[in-house]
């Protein structure tokens, strides 16, 4: 006789898998450190020690090597040798580090901005019309009377990686994605100590929009180039007058 087969109850729910609940679970304990890391909660220099990351998070000392493996992948953190051991401390901000990173940037962009500017002519008058509202919008916030710091970091992500995403190839893309979340530090601390320069950053955006709306692919290029390149050495100065944020070891 073959057996029957009993049915589950109309209320009960399918139970998670467990390597999906230990993903999500790892997701948010990386997102919570990156933040702390990201807002100046956890210092550039602060010395990260897993026992105690576990202790907080409620969580086993493996799968949080893993978070900080990504975290130091992305260049959020670093290892600092000592004379017994290798340390893991956020990473620091410094002037060359800044430059170098957003040079980087630079080229990636560059790289996006220049293909953006290949696109068919209603596809570009389109994305025109999208970054122009971006940067409308940037502008705009920058002159509140109280600007919302996370407000202008968030407008200026979007506006460059609206053409980025718009014509870049996987491989462009994937490199900018890997990339561009390491200068997150550095943007928050530029707009926080600039705020009142925004408007040429501003300016700046405007000739990248235009560059692309016109189809001219090796001005959209250098425009795009420029604004990091020029932000680079305001954020340098800043980092000078407020002084650098732990060592590189």
């Amino acid at each position: 006789m073959t057996a029957a087969i009993r049915k589950p109850r109309a209320n009960a729910r399918p139970k998670a898998a467990p390597i999906v609940a230990v993903e999500r679970q790892n997701d948010a304990v990386y997102a919570e450190i990156r933040d702390m890391i990201v807002s100046g909660r956890l210092a550039p220099g602060a010395r990260l020690v897993e026992a105690e990351l576990a202790a907080h998070f409620g969580v086993s000392r493996t799968p949080l090597r893993e978070v900080l493996r990504r975290l130091e992948q992305e260049g959020n953190v670093t290892r600092t040798p000592t004379a017994r051991q290798t340390r893991l401390v956020v990473s620091p901000m410094t002037r060359e580090d800044a430059r170098e990173l957003f040079h980087v940037v630079a080229a990636l962009d560059g790289l996006g901005a220049r293909d953006a500017a290949g696109l068919s002519s209603k596809a570009r008058a389109t994305l025109f019309r999208k970054l122009r509202d971006i940067n409308t919008a940037l502008g705009t916030a920058s002159k509140a009377r109280r600007p919302d710091h996370h407000t202008l970091v968030a407008l200026d992500e979007s506006f460059h990686r609206t053409y980025v995403h718009a014509a870049a190839g996987p491989r462009l893309r994937l490199l900018y994605d890997a990339v561009k979340p390491q200068a997150e530090r550095y943007e928050r601390l530029y707009v926080s100590f600039l705020t009142n320069e925004l408007s040429t950053s501003v300016t700046e955006h405007d000739r990248i929009a235009r560059a692309i709306r016109d189809g001219n692919a090796s001005e959209a290029q250098r425009a795009a180039q420029a604004n990091w390149q020029n932000a680079a050495e305001r954020l340098a100065g800043v980092i000078a007058r407020s002084g650098e944020r732990g060592a590189w070891g």
